[in-house]
């Protein structure tokens, strides 16, 4: 369905919205202490909790918070939606149970809490400059890529847990589907901890799988193959993708990219194709499986990656982000390819595109 293109507010909603964004910072840590010091696990749980609610006096004996805090959070939580209250008995509603019981929900807001919150007071001079201003809050890289395997934790966890977390849903699929005509050999560009690698090498007895991704992410991958007893199969390419005298390895006869070109600036997309259609055996095929917001069926969706974009520019690069799928088939024509199926909805939120050498 579409999406933006009304403004959907009353101005009584809209004026309500600005107070949201306005105490933003506040009811995005409440939510969180709540969260983590067990306030709202303690409204979830049992049958009594849930029929007869609990009393601010019940909450913090529960949970071993004093009566004050509880009480300013939860007062808090009511304007928030996170609760309601009756006769002085608080109840978990709907979004504070999604809050409890989502993993989705978890796994962007340990992200947002862990790797990008205090990066994010960093976002205007980020933009200005073109650069990560507010990756210094997690360390001296130039781009997070480079301290992907030694950033401190509990940022660590929480990045893997999002990127694999959207991921992890569409590779069965994506491999699957890669089943019904395999490659003999398959080139995994950015293959980051070899998850893609390992499911495919695990389902296709057949298949060679060339791993591209900086060193230290390939020790990474490489440790998981051989755990698996897979890495015979498996030949590590170490390279800058950004180096311009940095070539791909050819003879592959499918090249493979997942939430991997996001992570450049247009221009950047473009080289990196351009040299996977250099590389690309006669005859190959080029796949691409990313996240477009405005491919979205539901706008929770589309606003959680268009809110990821602010990530790529204070945090991760400063010069990518989640792209609006014109722009990046453009940017894939641009490159001498062309479009042969694109199929939306892989794992429920990843496009597919499949590519060839145009004409």
């Amino acid at each position: 369905m579409p999406l933006y293109d009304k403004d959907p507010l009353t101005a009584l909603e809209a004026i309500s919205a600005a107070q949201w964004l306005a105490f933003a910072p506040l009811a995005f840590q409440a939510t969180a202490v709540m969260r983590d010091r067990g306030i709202l696990a303690a409204l979830a749980g049992g049958d009594a909790a849930a029929r007869e609610g609990m009393t601010i006096d019940d909450v913090a004996k529960a949970t071993g918070t004093s009566e004050y805090a509880t009480r300013v959070l939860l007062e808090a939580a009511l304007g928030l939606r996170i609760v309601w209250r009756r006769e002085g008995r608080y109840f978990l509603g709907k979004l504070g149970r999604f809050l409890v019981d989502d993993e989705m929900t978890r796994v962007n807001f340990d992200f947002t809490r862990d790797v990008c919150y205090l990066a994010a007071a960093h976002l205007g001079e980020s933009l200005a400059e073109g650069r990560p201003a507010g990756l210094k809050e997690l360390g001296p890289w130039p781009t997070l890529y480079e301290g992907l395997s030694v950033m401190p934790e509990p940022a660590r966890a929480s990045w893997h847990a999002f990127d694999h977390f959207y991921s992890d849903a569409a590779f069965p699929a994506a491999c699957a589907r890669l089943a019904k005509a395999p490659p003999k050999r398959l080139l995994d560009i950015g293959c980051n901890t070899g998850k893609w690698a390992e499911q495919c090498l695990s389902r296709l007895p057949g298949l060679e799988v060339g791993l591209v991704d900086l060193p230290p992410q390939l020790e990474r991958a490489r440790a998981r193959l051989a755990n698996a007893g897979l890495a015979e199969r498996a030949q590590l390419h170490p390279l800058d993708l950004l180096d311009p005298d940095g070539a791909l390895p050819r003879g592959y006869d499918l090249i493979w990219m997942s939430q991997f070109l996001d992570c450049f600036s247009e221009e950047q997309i473009v080289g990196i194709l351009a040299k996977a259609r250099e590389a690309l055996a006669p005859g190959g095929r080029i796949w691409v499986l990313e996240l477009f917001w405005d491919r979205q069926r539901f706008e929770a969706a589309a606003f959680s990656l268009q809110q990821t974009s602010l990530y790529f520019s204070c945090v991760a690069n400063g010069n990518s982000q989640m792209y609006d799928s014109s722009l990046f088939l453009a940017l894939v024509q641009r490159a001498g390819l062309e479009v042969a199926e694109l199929t939306d909805g892989v794992g429920g939120y990843h496009t597919l595109l499949e590519c060839r050498p145009a004409g």
